[in-house]
């Protein structure tokens, strides 16, 4: 599996983002699954020395890019500069993201900013909530077919999806969504792919979740759900958690 931890903006010290680095680099060099960490911008420099190369465990992601090129953006962090520090992976259109105004269609672009430079875009869907008529699914498939629309056969089975409905973010086990729901979310969005990658080849997109994922939850969510992996959040940014949330599913 897949495991991305998004550190989002809750680790601020570097103590505790190299204590992190070393647990996931523990984790991963167990070959059990691909461990990712998504530290802040100034986080991910500081790291990118410690590893000897992008092949390295843990890789590197970036929770974000700039929609820009380059030049005269202050500010902005490229697509280009995070290839060059080592970034293997890249959150696009985090639910976060797009509260602040993120549209599809930067969302769009900045995935194509990060395929351009070789890296993989971890792109960001999901409703805020679910209503009665199912309507909430059409959602899903606009976000999704934004993207894919504008990508190439090839750049297509480079991405990565992630559903994380905002209405589970910061709920319970008891209150987020259950194994039997997140099954079939992970069918609809294989069905949404097979119109724009036919036959097999949608089945090479990984779908992750997020969403409240903890070491309590995440075994009953991945079994049987046909999950590619997760994109944790705040459980990433402790040791002994993230640690207990991999080993339950190892």
């Amino acid at each position: 599996m897949l495991i991305v931890g998004n550190w989002k903006a809750y680790v601020e010290s570097k103590a505790k983002a190299k204590a992190l680095c070393a647990g996931a680099r523990r984790l991963g060099a167990k070959g059990v699954h691909e461990i990712v960490i998504a530290p802040s911008f100034p986080y991910i420099g500081m790291l990118a020395p410690l590893r000897p190369s992008v092949k390295d465990v843990p890789a590197l992601g970036a929770q974000d890019v700039s929609i820009t090129v380059g030049g005269a953006k202050t500010g902005e962090v490229t697509a280009g500069v995070l290839r060059e520090i080592g970034v293997s992976y890249v959150i696009v259109g985090h639910s976060e993201r797009r509260a602040r105004g993120e549209t599809d269609e930067i969302v769009t672009e900045k995935a194509r900013h990060v395929l351009a430079h070789g890296m993989t875009p971890i792109i960001c869907v999901g409703e805020a909530d679910r209503d009665p008529e199912a309507q909430y699914l059409k959602f899903v498939r606009a976000q999704i077919s934004s993207v894919f629309a504008a990508l190439t056969p090839k750049e297509r089975l480079s991405v990565v999806v992630a559903y994380e409905p905002i209405w589970a973010i910061g709920k319970t086990d008891l209150e987020a969504i259950t194994p039997t729901d997140l099954a079939e979310m992970v069918l609809y969005i294989r069905k949404v792919l097979a119109d724009f990658m036919p036959g097999r080849a949608n089945q090479k997109v990984r779908i992750l979740y997020g969403g409240s994922v903890d070491a309590d939850d995440v075994r009953s969510l991945a079994t049987g759900t046909l999950v590619d992996g997760f994109l944790v959040g705040r459980a990433s940014t402790d040791v002994a958690d993230f640690s207990a949330l991999v080993k339950a599913i190892s």
